[in-house]
């Protein structure tokens, strides 16, 4: 299901490279010993929960009373997404570029094959989102019917709130050794992979998921094919990691001497571009989000190669999009009407779950290695 219009972060899948290896069993002398059952089932449960909140809350979407069923209903299929695209990264040693591309193939698939909102163009006519639909119509792609600035926000906002914050805040509050591992084994991917199926499958039959609408045969093959394209490129060798010789512990890829900087100067790097780009429409607004998106990860790509880069960098870039949603929240309408208390509670609660979460996870960081 979209989220409320927003920067379309493809800067969010070249953010916060992690350089180090991410394929397990990989031989090393000081290699952490393999975490117990609960410190790896722990994570996951933690990311299915946190998922759909991020996806579908985190922006407003919903009340404060109604967030608990809708986190409840759809963390099979945002939870078990986000778990099954993490495990793929880390046992590809994709990193955060697989991760992304990965992403953007689940916004293709819950788009235009789960929920077919990008096709549908009655799909918000029952919410308070319904006058967005004439601006949306302004940039609709001829022949295949799918506005492209839906297109840019629906898949931009699942790389960044249904996917990538997300995991990038559950690895924080993890060691670095369990960070970088898989977390499951093969019968705990079937078990997740079923449970994403099956929530995928809810929405696609529900009334009020894909809402008896049903795409051309055309519209399904496009997206069905982009999605292959991205998962294509997401398992392509070059994202995967190289060891590296590594002449202590500081040392980085970019310029001799250089140094990442603070995490506050990505994370107001992303928060600029995410809040500068929310409210912009039309195919000017889709020209200007890929500008400001290509500028603002060439920035941050730069920074990741420098050396002090870490995980608290990671954090920033990525809950930067998760303050910002939150920021939108109290100017944004809520998918069903609301009362305005109703309204105030929910952005309120929205608010402080942000800053437990984001805060709890930069105080998890402090003091730790690899932090």
């Amino acid at each position: 299901m979209p989220g409320l219009v927003s920067w379309p972060t493809n800067l969010g899948g070249h953010v916060a490279v992690d350089r180090t290896p991410a394929v397990e069993g990989a031989a090393a002398p000081d290699a952490p010993a393999p975490p117990s059952r609960w410190r790896r089932v722990g994570p996951v449960l933690a990311l299915m929960a946190l998922a759909p909140w991020t996806a579908e809350c985190s922006w407003g979407g919903f009340t404060a009373v109604d967030a608990l069923v809708v986190v409840v209903v759809l963390a099979p299929m945002y939870g078990g997404a986000a778990v099954l695209i993490r495990e793929t990264a880390r046992r590809t040693g994709g990193g955060w570029p697989a991760v992304v591309l990965l992403a953007a193939a689940f916004g293709s698939v819950q788009a235009g094959l789960v929920d077919q909102s990008l096709f549908n163009p009655a799909f918000l006519a029952d919410t308070e989102f319904a006058d967005t639909q004439a601006t949306a119509n302004a940039t609709l792609v001829p022949g295949l019917g799918f506005s492209a600035q839906q297109a840019v926000d629906y898949i931009g906002n699942h790389i960044m709130l249904s996917i990538c914050a997300p995991i990038a805040i559950i690895e924080s509050f993890l060691t670095p050794g369990h960070r970088r591992q898989p977390w499951l084994g093969r019968l705990g991917l079937v078990v997740v992979g079923a449970l994403y199926l099956l929530g995928s499958l809810l929405v696609f039959s529900d009334d009020g998921g894909r809402k008896g609408f049903l795409a051309s045969p055309v519209q399904l093959s496009f997206a069905a094919l982009l999605t292959l394209v991205l998962i294509g490129a997401a398992l392509l060798p070059r994202w995967r990691h190289r060891p590296e010789r590594r002449q202590g512990p500081e040392r980085g890829r970019g310029p001799a001497g250089a140094r990442a900087p603070r995490p506050i100067w990505p994370a107001l790097v992303v928060l600029v571009a995410y809040l500068g780009t929310a409210l912009v429409t039309g195919w000017i607004g889709v020209g200007f989000k890929a500008a400001v998106a290509g500028m603002a990860a060439a920035v941050i790509v730069a920074w990741s190669r420098r050396s002090g880069w870490r995980q608290r960098h990671v954090l920033a870039a990525w809950a930067a999009g998760v303050v910002g949603a939150a920021a939108l929240a109290y100017a944004a309408p809520s998918y069903k009407p609301a009362s305005p208390a109703e309204a105030l509670i929910g952005d309120i609660t929205v608010s402080v779950i942000t800053i437990a979460l984001v805060g709890g996870a930069f105080w998890r960081l402090r003091g730790r290695p690899g932090r």
